[in-house]
């Protein structure tokens, strides 16, 4: 019980002043042992795919959670009317590559067709800043939600670049919203201060980052262990 209540110490530390455009999913014990599964140095390639794969699963339905709706009449098969809601306009997801790739599938599996565009963001070696590589992107994303895909937020630099570039194609800050597995408190203030109208879905906030900006405890390098055997 006490190394229950100090974890759960820890943890409500580092969340308790979240900025408002910061939702996490329920942190329940089913999803708490799911990241214990793929956090776990020893968990194999084909485990960490489908326990991962759950939890991008349930951060696709909640970032879906949150955009608008109009309402809508449907007649049923009783010839009953409902009064329903249908969603607001068009969406696509954009992933950070390489490692936001992984969630693409999940973001296929609820919405059919969805549209997908790429970003390859790296650190250019001499300024140390993000760098735009390659994008591709649908014609008519300014014209849509964009659920952007990327598991782990450390410092916040890969997800800020890639926002700046969405915005550059017409997309308004507040028509994206940032979904990822794991985010450093760092990394959220980061983001959230320069886009305080883009909401993030995270299903987890861990400790911090450590000297070298990896994310504390974290899972090590999600591309790696979702890549590589």
């Amino acid at each position: 019980m006490a190394d229950q209540t100090a974890t759960s110490t820890t943890h409500t530390n580092a969340t308790e002043s979240l900025p408002a455009s910061v939702y996490k999913l329920p942190q329940t014990a089913q999803l708490e042992a799911l990241y214990t599964i793929i956090r776990d140095r020893e968990t194999n390639r084909g485990d960490f795919l489908f326990y991962s794969d759950r939890i991008i699963r349930l951060l696709v339905e909640e970032g879906l959670n949150h955009l608008p709706v109009v309402p809508k009449t449907v007649i049923t098969p009783t010839g009953a009317t409902y009064e329903g809601v249908g969603f607001e306009g068009k969406i696509c997801g954009v992933s950070i590559l390489r490692a936001g790739e992984a969630m693409e599938a999940g973001l296929r599996e609820v919405c059919r067709s969805v549209r997908i565009g790429k970003i390859l963001i790296q650190r250019d070696e001499e300024t140390a800043q993000a760098k735009l590589f390659y994008s591709k992107l649908p014609q008519d994303i300014a014209q849509r939600y964009v659920l952007l895909l990327d598991p782990m937020l450390a410092t916040g630099g890969s997800a800020i670049k890639a926002v700046e570039v969405l915005k550059e194609h017409g997309v308004p800050e507040e028509r994206i919203i940032f979904v990822n597995l794991i985010a450093s408190p760092e990394g959220l203030a980061n983001f959230c201060s320069k886009y305080p109208t883009t909401k993030v879905i995270t299903g987890w906030i861990d400790e911090g980052l450590n000297e070298k900006a990896y994310i504390i405890p974290g899972l090590g390098d999600f591309g790696e262990r979702r890549y590589c055997s």
